[in-house]
């Protein structure tokens, strides 16, 4: 579900009390002792075309946006490798 800029303002300012926790499972120690810590690999400079309004579409989005648009491409990757 695509987030509009109203949707995740109202997100950052819901109270605490609001949040539904329900359907969140509590992590106990089991979690804990099976959990692994992933770390990105190194990344690869390189130019890349894109259109303008791509561009400035994930611009707008803030910073960090060449890291969504890395994890854009690679969900679209993954989703084809079947």
């Amino acid at each position: 579900m695509p987030l509009s800029q109203k949707r995740l303002e109202d997100l950052k300012n819901r109270a605490e009390e609001r949040i539904d926790y329900s359907e969140i499972p509590e992590l106990d120690e089991a979690f804990f002792r099976h959990a692994r810590l992933v770390t990105p690999g190194p990344k690869r400079q390189i130019t890349l075309r894109l259109d303008n309004d791509v561009l400035e579409w994930f611009r707008a989005q803030g910073e960090g946006y060449q890291t969504r648009m890395n994890a854009v491409l690679k969900a679209y990757m993954l989703s084809q490798k079947d």
